[in-house]
């Protein structure tokens, strides 16, 4: 067997780990719901019990202190779910590192590949944040976008391993692609963020399609105010990568075509890219956006980084179509 083959099979190795990850990851959260529910039972009961006595105020505030409570005193599923997630990002790890051994070169040189190493670095930004804060609530989101990075890289997008275009054969190969990609994975890490904030803000605000009990796991997560400052100083690490992606793909174009800029269909892209999430944060710093505004911002720009990926390689043809070659993401 190839070290090729055993690429692909360590990487469907962590898609199925994730996938079970993905379920306990789901299951912890609906755990933490049916909790969230006693807790504000008893916090009811609890009111109910002292507002009548004469000198005791009510409870008001026991409400409000159960989310954290709750959050606090995880079920077994989330320690399953982490430990499949760090056993997957070890298979996913050795599929990224035996996919370079058998090419010969940096995995990241074709779509295959981008989704590969691209998943590998949202699941190692999650997992890394998770060691200094409680962020496991995330897990769902981002390991289903590892899940479903991994798995259309694998159906579709998948190509044996082998030597890439002169084009290519750069040390920029290095530089440009592997920022971008680290780039990428915060970007990812950020949307699942945003994601979380709408959903509980549109429970809060009493939206029909959230009101039901399937979505009390929304409760439980920190506060809507939390989830966008953590969104917004992600984002904020992540732009500072991706103008350096724009950087220096300029540079390498130059080295490259003689050119520092060729309007190329994935030079754009990668520019609005750069224009969206630029907008985000002078919005978010300079002119008081935030909330709903804010989070939807960081859901567009990340949708951009996902078309600039994959539409503009599928559907454009330009100086960076090196059959699936996402040079300049």
């Amino acid at each position: 067997m190839s070290l090729g083959e055993i690429s692909q099979l360590l990487a469907w190795g962590a898609t199925t780990a994730y996938a079970i990850a993905l379920v306990a990851f789901a299951m912890d959260l609906a755990r933490l719901a049916d909790r969230m529910g006693v807790e504000r039972a008893r916090a009811g009961r609890s009111v109910l019990a002292t507002a009548g006595a004469p000198g005791v105020p009510p409870a008001a505030d026991d409400a409000p202190d159960a989310p954290a409570a709750v959050l606090a005193s995880r079920t077994r599923a989330v320690g399953i779910a982490m430990a499949t997630t760090t056993a997957g990002f070890g298979l996913h790890l050795a599929a990224a590192v035996t996919r370079g051994l058998a090419a010969g070169r940096v995995p990241w040189a074709n779509m295959y590949e981008f989704a590969l190493v691209g998943a590998l670095v949202a699941v190692g930004v999650f997992l890394g944040l998770c060691r200094r804060r409680d962020l496991r609530f995330l897990g769902t989101i981002v390991v289903g976008i590892a899940v479903l990075a991994l798995g259309v890289g694998l159906a579709v997008f998948y190509t044996p391993a082998s030597a890439v275009e002169p084009a290519l054969q750069s040390y920029w190969l290095v530089i440009h692609v592997s920022i971008a990609i680290v780039a990428t994975g915060l970007f990812a890490v950020s949307f699942a963020t945003s994601v979380l904030h709408l959903l509980k803000d549109s429970r809060a605000a009493g939206s029909p399609r959230l009101a039901g009990e399937r979505w009390r796991a929304l409760d439980v997560l920190p506060s809507t105010r939390e989830l966008e400052a953590l969104s917004f100083r992600v984002t904020a690490v992540g732009f500072v990568l991706w103008t350096f992606t724009v950087m220096a793909g300029a540079v390498w174009a130059e080295h490259t075509w003689g050119r520092y800029w060729g309007w190329d269909p994935k030079e754009v892209w990668s520019f609005v890219v750069w224009v969206v999430y630029a907008a985000y944060l002078h919005a978010r710093t300079t002119r008081g956006w935030s909330g709903r505004r804010a989070a939807w911002f960081v859901v567009v720009g990340f949708a951009t980084v996902v078309f600039n990926f994959t539409g503009v390689n599928l559907f454009f043809q330009g100086l960076h179509d090196y059959g699936g070659v996402p040079g300049g993401s």
